[in-house]
């Protein structure tokens, strides 16, 4: 540091900027799923928990807002997805592997199927769990955080 202070003088070096918890303010943003892509959709939305669209984006912090997504059952995909996109898991026990069509999941569980698409899109650490969490998925269009006001996002 001493070295580079003497190249380019003490107030040519710049700071990397790293924001405090005091900086940070956390906005709710509202998605409706109705007829977008599952890939773009989670990427976007992915982007958004991150933080990605901030100015005070750092990476390792943060810096991403809560995402509330309604009309998760009426997400698409292209293509023959809905009958070839598998979805595995295993219950520990031998043999103990299990498969869901998209459609089925869809019809049962749409909140599972957005959430994993997310989730693939995000750092698979205790960062990206502590992310995920902000992520709330509807079903239908209700949801019950009106208090919040959540601010549509245009995708």
């Amino acid at each position: 540091m001493k070295l580079r202070s003497r190249i380019y003088g003490e107030d040519d070096v710049q700071k990397t900027y790293i924001p405090k918890a005091s900086e940070l303010a956390y906005e709710w943003v509202l998605v409706d799923a109705n007829g977008q892509l599952l890939g773009r959709l989670a990427a976007q939305i992915a982007s958004v928990l991150l933080g990605k669209h901030k100015p005070q984006f750092t990476p390792g912090m943060d810096t991403g807002d809560f995402v509330v997504v309604i009309n998760a059952e009426q997400v698409q995909v292209t293509g023959t997805k809905m009958e070839d996109k598998t979805y595995y898991h295993h219950s520990g026990h031998p043999s103990g592997i299990k498969g869901i069509t998209l459609r089925r999941q869809l019809a049962t569980h749409p909140e599972r199927v957005l959430r994993s698409a997310v989730w693939g899109m995000l750092p698979h650490n205790k960062f990206g769990r502590k992310i995920i969490k902000k992520l709330k998925i509807y079903k239908g269009s209700q949801h019950p955080h009106a208090a919040q006001k959540p601010e549509p996002l245009d995708l």
